[in-house]
């Protein structure tokens, strides 16, 4: 878990945790949190009344940081995993595709297949699927990959938020939101456990950060076979289901225990 540091220097490591400079394994993306959501203040008037250009000035930032080499420092001389420099264009175009949607905009009647950027999106979410399941047979992937599209797209930093991942992210979001217009299908049970788990986001990720590691030992001890790759997964996700369950639960309990007002007492 990475917790050496704080083990050998636990004065140290509380004020390197408090800086945002010592994070444990799995907990890289909360530091994220923090720096993103301390700077909405400042960005989300901005980007109300002027959204182009703070997408523009972001997308800016984030091409030159890792040129630049923009990132904030973590402990033993190193940077973040999740660089915020990088990061913050996702977080800046979840804001404006927020400020899109409440915008009225005509409709595109055409069916999908006759739709180019979604033509363009599918076949780029289609063709990262392919990539990204040949990694499990390299001599595979090495015969057929061109080298030279293979020195444009490696290596896919996830530090800095690569651009084919950036690209991924945009296209399979636009496809879904394609695939499944309207927020009908929000209202199906599936959907509405998802929705739950992600009000109390909290909670759940650290119920995760502790079922990786047990998961990774389980799956170890059986040898990493498939059948026991998919039931700690299926256990996983239905002990942090179930949490999101107890914690709505509680939350109900508790409105249903407060007193009402004295208007509504009177009345």
């Amino acid at each position: 878990m990475g917790l050496t540091h704080f083990v050998t220097h636990p004065q140290q490591a509380l004020t390197d945790e408090l800086l945002l400079r010592f994070k444990p394994n799995l907990m890289d993306p909360l530091p994220l949190y923090i720096v993103l959501l301390a700077g909405l203040p400042l960005v989300l008037p901005m980007l109300l009344r002027h959204t182009w250009t703070v997408v523009a000035a972001s997308t800016a930032i984030y091409l030159l940081a890792p040129q630049l080499g923009w990132n904030l420092a973590a402990i033993a001389d190193g940077v973040w995993y999740f660089n915020p420099v990088t990061w913050q264009l996702l977080f800046i175009l979840g804001g404006a595709a927020a400020v899109h949607a409440g915008q009225a905009r005509p409709v595109d009647t055409r069916p999908l297949k006759r739709q180019p950027l979604f033509v363009a999106a599918a076949a780029y979410v289609l063709l990262a699927g392919v990539i990204t399941l040949s990694w499990r047979w390299p001599e595979v992937h090495d015969a057929w990959m061109p080298q030279v599209l293979s020195d444009l797209l490696y290596p896919i930093s996830k530090t800095d938020l690569s651009p084919v991942r950036l690209l991924h992210f945009l296209a399979l979001a636009y496809v879904t939101a394609k695939l499944l217009p309207g927020r009908a299908w929000t209202e199906g049970r599936l959907a509405q456990q998802v929705c739950r788990m992600g009000r109390h986001s909290l909670e759940v990720f650290c119920l995760g950060v502790v079922l990786a590691p047990l998961a990774d030992m389980v799956n170890a001890l059986a040898g990493d076979a498939f059948a026991m790759q998919i039931f700690t997964a299926c256990a996983g996700a239905g002990l942090m289901a179930a949490l999101a369950l107890w914690l709505e639960f509680n939350k109900l309990l508790d409105q249903a225990r407060q007193p009402l007002p004295q208007c509504a007492r009177t009345a």
